[in-house]
């Protein structure tokens, strides 16, 4: 598939690197809120992966749905989410999507079909194989997009997701964003053969490797992936290589990082390639400068916001649990 086929017009860019600044906007504040006190627990940034979450999302429908990892804000704003509910969850507070009770790894809005978070390395792919089971069976026309990190690839359940997947041809998508390090492992060292996308192939499974950091290869390769699962095509695995700039967790320094790799790494940041195609599709700098600001003054809203809202009532803690009743 030649994804550069897809000639993307300046407007439909331009909304990416909107999205894709929300994104960042969203992930900066909340570290700030961290850094306050106001965040307990891990916040694991997607800062430098925005591309991928933009590009696969921006082809889903309202009714596909998606999985995500530990590292999923990027997804779940791409996806539709509520920014402002995101804030309150990961602030523990009333009116968050998950009342306040999951925090940053357990984002989840199934009124925008994501299916939610999960601190497990690799967990969200058998639900999202379990979810496009469902919608075959039902007849409905519903694509799963999932997405984990090449550190979920030596794990037993995306083995045992995509068996299943290409067993029963489901319609899902699996995205690797291979960002190069599992946690604080480089993902090379400890992950035997070629990697996420020869392992697909083991299975029949088609899988394409994109440059994760240039949303217009994403957009474009997913668009083709998306048709031909809708199609019948069964599941499709796009390995997206990418790269955090920040750590693992905002508490991480990244030291077992060369220097130069990161600084690197920062020259091909995807909002400042995103913008550079837009330059050179005529639009004003000061239309990109316009679509920073508003992410950040969108985000920085939500944060005092959230700051400011008030803790879930005590009561609240008994809900969503389930009573089987006094022990015998």
């Amino acid at each position: 598939m030649n994804a550069r086929q897809h000639n993307l017009d300046a407007e439909r860019l331009l909304q990416h690197y909107r999205t894709m600044w929300r994104i960042r906007a969203f992930e900066e504040a909340a570290e700030r809120a961290q850094r306050e006190g106001h965040v307990g627990g891990a916040v694991h940034q997607s800062i430098g992966q925005e591309a991928v979450a933009v590009g696969v999302c921006a082809n889903l429908r309202p009714t596909d749905q998606i999985t995500t990892n530990h590292r999923g804000h990027g997804h779940s704003i791409a996806k539709g989410t509520d920014a402002a509910a995101m804030m309150l969850e990961l602030c523990g507070k009333a009116g968050g999507t998950c009342g306040g009770k999951g925090g940053s790894m357990h984002i989840a809005d199934f009124s925008v079909g994501m299916l939610g978070a999960n601190g497990v390395v690799g967990a969200g792919i058998p639900i999202a194989v379990g979810a496009a089971h469902g919608a075959k069976l039902k007849g409905e026309d519903r694509v799963v997009a999932c997405f984990f990190g090449d550190g979920a690839v030596n794990r037993g359940p995306f083995l045992e997701g995509l068996n299943w997947a290409k067993i029963f041809a489901l319609p899902v998508l699996l995205v690797c964003e291979d960002n190069g390090y599992a946690s604080t492992t480089r993902g090379r060292a400890v992950t035997a053969g070629a990697g996420a996308a020869a392992r697909a192939r083991s299975f029949d499974i088609a899988a394409h490797p994109v440059d994760g950091n240039d949303v217009v290869a994403v957009d474009g390769l997913v668009r083709d992936c998306i048709e031909r699962i809708r199609a019948g095509a069964g599941p499709i695995l796009v390995h997206a290589r990418t790269y955090r700039l920040k750590g693992h967790t905002t508490a991480d320094a990244g030291a077992y990082r060369p220097k130069e790799e990161v600084e690197a790494a920062w020259q091909a940041d995807p909002i400042v390639r995103a913008g550079e195609q837009l330059l050179g599709l005529g639009v004003a700098e000061a239309e990109l400068e316009r679509a920073r600001r508003a992410a950040e003054t969108e985000m920085e809203t939500a944060m005092r916001a959230a700051v400011a809202a008030p803790y879930p009532a005590l009561a609240e803690a008994f809900t969503d649990i389930q009573d089987i009743g006094a022990p015998a």
